[in-house]
């Protein structure tokens, strides 16, 4: 259960979003994600940070409630234990709301006056912190709209997947191991992402089924090889980088379409603009507003999508919503 029950939700959340940044940022999320009971001589062996200091964090994190320090833990610092609270990841996934619009975002809006009176100059000046970006929306993509992408994807048991925007490989890595039948390739224009990409493969033991391409998306256009033969094909908010461009989106779904297999499938994960039912209006304003004023994206309408991939040539169509607001996921049929 999400701790939304807190009568001083606001409160909780900058504080959860805060401390969860923190944890983050001394690499102790790998430790909190387990689930399990840890000693503080496992942090300071992880985070590389002295014992006193570590304690004093992790009994702050169990202060507000994040952790719990175990009654049975030996009196000494090092073997001092803590376990993660059982709705740990509610909270991060709430918070990664607070951390994308307030963190991720902070260039957009300490500018904020810059690009309102200086539109064309300022476009571009300004650049989001890229692993705060990822972070955020990792957080967000735990509940958001992972889960719906990946029930659909291993429904179909693909026996080659390929996943366009991959970042550093967490999504493709978790279809692999929910498909040991499977092999993938996850393409991505970051260098530093591929790089991230192939070591969390040799982490997770799928190294032999998983191929990093260091490319862009338009670039499938004059080479579709990576995408060629393939099963099923995810976008993960990677499209909407070149909706400006009529053609470029067009070719880049025109070789989906002509390369994945007969009864392939292109998945594509992005957002509608202003969504305007109550559940999703705050936040989809937010994500449409800072995309269009801040990087020159405008979001098409579910209709814009699906003209798109009609041009395209695909068969159908369909369009669910997923839970993050304004996110919607395609389903477009070869």
């Amino acid at each position: 259960m999400s701790n939304n029950d807190s009568i001083e939700f606001a409160a909780d959340l900058a504080a959860n979003a805060a401390f969860l940044e923190m944890a983050d940022n001394l690499g102790l999320s790998a430790i909190l994600d387990q689930g399990v009971s840890f000693s503080v001589d496992e942090v300071t062996i992880t985070t590389d940070i002295p014992e006193p200091a570590a304690l004093s964090f992790l009994r702050a994190l169990a202060s507000a409630g994040l952790v719990t320090e175990d009654k049975n833990s030996d009196e000494n610092v090092q073997g001092q234990r803590f376990t993660p609270c059982a709705d740990l990841a509610d909270r991060r996934y709430d918070a990664g709301y607070l951390s994308w619009s307030l963190n991720a975002n902070r260039p957009y809006i300490d500018h904020a006056s810059d690009l309102l009176r200086h539109p064309e100059a300022a476009l571009g000046k300004y650049q989001r912190d890229g692993r705060v970006v990822a972070i955020s929306s990792r957080w967000i993509g735990s509940d958001g709209f992972y889960p719906g992408v990946i029930a659909e994807i291993t429904r179909r048991k693909p026996r080659r997947l390929v996943d366009l925007g991959a970042g550093a490989g967490g999504l493709l890595i978790h279809l692999l191991k929910a498909l040991p039948a499977s092999t993938g390739l996850a393409l991505d224009l970051s260098a530093a992402a591929c790089d991230q990409a192939e070591l969390a493969a040799r982490q997770a033991n799928v190294q032999g089924r998983l191929t990093v391409a260091h490319r862009s998306i338009e670039s499938l256009i004059d080479d579709a090889g990576p995408v060629r033969g393939a099963d099923v094909v995810h976008a993960g908010f990677v499209m909407h980088d070149v909706v400006a461009d009529t053609e470029v989106l067009d070719g880049i779904l025109s070789t989906c379409r002509e390369s994945i297999s007969d009864n392939g499938r292109l998945v594509v994960t992005d957002a509608v603009p202003y969504a305007d039912n109550p559940r999703e209006r705050a936040f989809s304003a937010l994500f449409t507003y800072l995309h269009a004023s801040s990087m020159g994206v405008s979001l098409p309408s579910e209709d814009g999508w699906r003209a798109a991939f009609q041009r395209a040539g695909f068969s159908s169509v369909t369009c669910t919503p997923l839970r993050m607001p304004g996110s919607r996921m395609f389903v477009a049929v070869r």
